[in-house]
């Protein structure tokens, strides 16, 4: 997506790959940072062609979207141009390092003139002759370590300041809080004059606790999951070629003991076979491209997160903190979508062959074999049995999980990964232990004993899927107790008149003065009363012989039954 690819590369291959830009195959001139983290010359990231152009511009020039070379992400240009996008420090230290190893010139970083021969130590740039007796004269900076470039080929990284581009030679020792920028001495004499700023070094752990708490809390996880699923993806495809090799084999061999015709239907077989297989592959490989993107995105930005820090200077890591939180941030939140634990390939279980089947005739000949390739369609599985609506507390309960194909029919086989959960909706870690028993014949019977009344939602998956109205709202109502105390014939003979009687539990049961057929008024030959937490409904009264068997007197006290 560049406009011109063709220059030739400076240098080899034995050239440190961090400092080498992958556009223009050179050492880094002017590197900078685009918000997905790579590094590019600016005079590379100038050249890519505008993937799409915002609105009306604010500025002078409207903000610019580009596809990033290294991983096809839509980043924003600043309207400013590449100008303003972050520097890349580290890259610029890699440079120099490669340059110093390879012999290359190094130009003075005091006069910009002479080619650099020595190296302050202590000050971090590289002097000229002459630079280096001034440095040397000066009282400020005579104490200072000067090495020879030479000796220095066999150290470890240099860093060179990060110097301010208001003022030339002034190093970024300096942050200002409220602009959120690494600023010089003269900067903040002046153009933050009113702002507090501090040294970078009593806050740059604070900024870098930011960075490292992304990348340790949140995308080590992440990436320590995207790295499973690939490993599932993988698996699958691997399982996929072998079950898909096997009933090649199957068919094969079923097809050697026929004619002409025989073969040709062996042949048409072997067609469906590999139709199914390239378009459940092609479904793979998609799953893979995607989880192999997201591993790269967030191991890109871990990558470069860990360097900054274990690399960089205080001003380095400040220079780079927004960008580097803006992506590390967005990686982080884009990685609660589709979490790898809800990733369910297809290994190809449902891919067989059914050798009596009958397939019709070929050439005029009747042959048998077909390939076969069910699979569950979650949106049309159904779930039987009123006990996924409402049940009883204390009580078992059961509903049956009938799992179909796409055009609705029952499957004829087991083996899907089913998953029930009970919940209560009102109280936490409150739910019912669930029991799923696979038929064999593509239905699941499922059981559970709620041991507490009130609403719970019913979660019903199948291959890490809900099937149609799941969660579902199930209602268990307070369990039924038995009665344990007396029961009476009616309040008004067991009180003596009086409008409530005591039970023998004891409890207390209101009373009521209708018609009961002993002479007065009282209740009409039914039990309605509630005692012992129970509620006894349409109980008989005793029979009338019984109750002329009895004393008046002793009636009109307790009749037990």
């Amino acid at each position: 997506r560049l406009e011109n690819e063709s220059e030739p590369e400076r240098t080899g291959p034995s050239a440190k790959p961090r400092a080498v830009c992958a556009v223009c195959k050179r050492l880094y001139r002017d590197p900078k940072i685009l918000p997905c983290l790579h590094t590019f010359c600016s005079e590379c990231i100038g050249r890519l062609e505008p993937f799409s152009v915002g609105g009306p511009p604010r500025e002078e020039r409207p903000a610019v979207t580009v596809l990033c070379p290294a991983c096809d992400s839509e980043v924003d240009i600043p309207p400013s141009g590449p100008g303003g996008l972050s520097t890349d420090h580290l890259a610029l230290d890699e440079v120099f390092l490669e340059t110093l190893e390879a012999d290359g010139p190094l130009g003075c970083d005091l006069c910009g003139e002479g080619g650099a021969e020595s190296r302050c130590e202590v000050c971090c740039v590289n002097l000229c002759g002459f630079c280096c007796q001034a440095h040397r004269r000066q009282k400020r900076t005579a104490s200072h370590s000067v090495r020879c470039l030479g000796e220095l080929k066999s150290c470890g990284p240099l860093r060179r300041p990060v110097l301010c581009g208001l003022h030339p030679g002034q190093e970024l020792r300096l942050f200002c809080q409220p602009c959120d920028l690494p600023v010089c001495l003269e900067c903040a004499a002046t153009l933050h004059r009113d702002h507090h700023c501090c040294p970078t070094r009593d806050i740059i752990h604070r900024h870098g606790d930011r960075i490292r708490e992304l990348v340790s809390g949140r995308l080590r996880p992440h990436l320590e999951q995207l790295k499973d699923s690939l490993e599932k993806v993988e698996k699958s495809q691997e399982a996929l070629q072998a079950r898909v090799d096997a009933t090649a084999n199957e068919v094969r061999a079923f097809a050697r003991g026929y004619a002409s015709a025989v073969e040709a239907h062996c042949l048409s077989l072997l067609h469906r076979l590999e139709e199914l297989h390239v378009q459940r592959r092609n479904q793979l490989h998609l799953q893979r491209a995607q989880l192999r993107q997201a591993l790269l995105d967030v191991q890109g930005g871990v990558d470069f997160a860990e360097r900054l820090l274990t690399c960089g200077s205080d001003a380095e890591i400040l220079s780079a903190k927004g960008v580097t939180l803006r992506r590390l941030s967005s990686l982080a939140e884009g990685g609660r979508g589709a979490r790898p634990a809800s990733v369910a390939p297809d290994d190809g279980s449902s891919i067989g062959f059914a050798a009596s089947e009958a397939a019709g005739q070929v050439e005029g000949f009747p042959v048998v074999g077909v390939i076969v390739s069910k699979t569950v369609d979650v949106s049309k599985c159904t779930i039987e049995g009123e006990d996924l609506r409402r049940c009883r507390e204390g009580e078992p309960a059961h509903f049956l999980v009938v799992c179909r194909d796409s055009a609705g029919e029952p499957m004829t086989r087991g083996g899907d990964h089913v998953m029930v959960s009970v919940v209560h909706k009102g109280k936490e870690n409150c739910k019912a232990e669930t029991t799923v028993v696979d038929n064999s014949d593509g239905t699941y019977s499922v059981s559970y004993t709620p041991d507490q009344e009130g609403a719970y939602s019913v979660w019903v998956c199948v291959r890490a899927q809900h099937v149609q109205g799941s969660p579902f709202a199930l209602t268990v109502s307070r369990r039924t107790r038995r009665h344990g105390g007396t029961f009476h014939c009616c309040c008004f003979c067991s009180s003596g008149g009086s409008k409530e009687a005591l039970c023998g539990c004891p409890g207390t049961m209101p009373g009521g003065f209708r018609g009961c057929g002993h002479g007065h008024k009282g209740h009409p030959g039914k039990l309605h009363w509630s005692c012992c937490g129970s509620t006894v409904k349409n109980s008989e009264c005793l029979p009338q012989s019984v109750l002329e068997a009895v004393s008046p007197r002793s009636h009109l006290r307790t009749v037990e039954l």
